[in-house]
């Protein structure tokens, strides 16, 4: 079975966490897809590229999540959430998923 690589493990679960406290109106849903996915990405970033990678990259998603907010004062929620997300995505990627598990 495929393995799903972590830099999309990590921009959706930014990007559902949020669709998804928007489509429910439930903010603690959209918080548990967001640590789902976090924590699951989070085992692959320890695995491919060690612990300390795997704790600089939970660092960088929990700051898009965080950033994200007065950013989407400036740009639209919709925007600001790709744009972190994209980012993280990004960072996941350079760090984690392109050395391969």
């Amino acid at each position: 079975m495929a393995k799903v690589p972590s830099a999309v493990v990590a921009a959706g679960g930014l990007v559902g966490g949020y669709g998804v406290a928007r489509w429910t109106r439930k903010r603690q849903l959209g918080g548990a897809v967001l640590a789902v996915a976090e924590a699951a990405a989070a085992q692959q970033w320890r695995q491919q590229a060690g612990g300390k990678a795997a704790g600089a990259l939970t660092a960088a998603y929990v700051a898009a999540f965080a950033g994200s907010h007065p950013l989407a004062k400036k740009v639209g929620a919709w925007p600001a959430v790709f744009g972190v997300a994209g980012a993280v995505a990004l960072a996941s990627w350079a760090v984690a998923d392109r050395r391969g598990a």
